[in-house]
């Protein structure tokens, strides 16, 4: 099999001839993977440590920001949504700090605000960004309505007016919903025939449960996640969906929407048992992620690195199909670069 020929058949729980990797990683762990394997070229990485890899895109905004400075230090995207580059002990994280529905008080307020301009993105630049992914599985796209609701608006105000003001939340959503609707139709038909899937996506869970409930995500959310997934599937596109944390309680509602392929699998957090997972949806979904990178990776050794993997395809992968092995998240900058390279050698070790 091929990167590609192993992918989908991991994606279509289909028989494979090893399971299939992918790896997401921050700046300095990419660099440090160039720099080891002695290239720029990040196909080159993969080719070399052998890395199977869904390569994501998306099409680069290309028309005026809403300010034309910031003081110093402040960057901001089409959305106006505002960050600062924060320096930490292991790395450089960009953070928001500037929410521009955050002093929204009416659905006139809504309408008002300056939503991107869907002409000024370059849909037509993805043909050939998907041509230079090698022959690898490529993923356009992305649809995050809870977690583009909470940038512009802020995580607790998005989540309290859910509570205080539906109607203007659902107003928001709404427009969130109909603008990714419309970018992706665009996404989708550029790459008619070269793309593979597209994320549906979302962050409802923490460490400990849903961030907020069942009920509410039924009611606010779900039926413009469920068409954002009928439009990717009438594309003859998968759908990859990434949720963080402790979002067990939710996946039969994911399977009933029609995801295809769920990420993290955050097992650490509470109620994210593998076997559990594995057992009762092994049958239903393609998971994508298990390998933790809150300690197994930048703290475990290698050999817990190799355990972890082990342990992974006997649960996850329990069907002899059916997961993607991948770290949780993106790789850290303080993980060891042993860990790393155990993660991509262990599929091709293990019994």
């Amino acid at each position: 099999m091929n990167h590609f020929d192993r992918i989908k058949a991991a994606v279509e729980r289909q028989p494979l001839d090893r399971f299939p990797t992918d790896i997401w990683a921050v700046a300095e762990v990419q660099q440090r993977l160039l720099e080891y394997c002695g290239t720029d070229d990040w196909i080159k990485v993969l080719d070399y440590l052998d890395i199977d890899g869904i390569m994501g895109m998306r099409p680069a905004y290309t028309g005026p920001m809403p300010h034309a400075s910031l003081p110093d230090g402040l960057t901001q995207n089409e959305w106006g949504m505002v960050y600062r580059q924060q320096v930490y002990e292991t790395g450089v994280y960009t953070e928001q700090v500037g929410y521009p529905l955050a002093d929204a008080e009416t659905i006139a307020d809504i309408d008002a605000y300056p939503w991107p301009d869907l002409d000024k993105y370059d849909y037509a630049a993805l043909a050939d960004q998907a041509s230079a992914c090698g022959g690898r599985w490529v993923q356009v796209g992305y649809t995050a309505i809870f977690y583009w609701h909470n940038q512009l608006r802020g995580l607790e105000l998005s989540m309290m007016d859910l509570a205080l003001r539906p109607e203007f939340s659902r107003h928001l959503i709404r427009r969130i919903a109909d603008f990714f609707l419309e970018y992706h139709e665009r996404s989708y038909n550029a790459t008619k025939g070269l793309a593979h899937s597209t994320q549906v996506t979302d962050d409802f869970g923490s460490q400990t449960g849903l961030l907020i409930s069942r009920g509410m995500i039924e009611e606010y959310y779900r039926p413009w996640i469920e068409r954002a997934i009928d439009h990717a599937h009438a594309h003859g596109l998968k759908v990859f969906h990434h949720d963080d944390g402790a979002i067990f309680q939710i996946i039969p509602d994911l399977i009933d929407m029609g995801i295809d392929i769920l990420n993290p699998i955050q097992w650490r957090c509470k109620g994210m048992d593998r076997e559990a997972i594995g057992a009762q949806f092994g049958d239903k979904l393609c998971f994508h992620g298990g390998v933790d990178n809150q300690y197994t990776l930048p703290f475990g050794t290698a050999e817990d690195v190799r355990e972890e993997v082990a342990y992974n395809l006997r649960t996850l992968g329990c069907t002899g199909t059916g997961y993607i092995i991948a770290p949780c998240h993106n790789i850290q900058a303080n993980t060891p670069l042993e860990n790393i390279l155990a993660l991509y050698q262990a599929p091709r070790t293990a019994h």
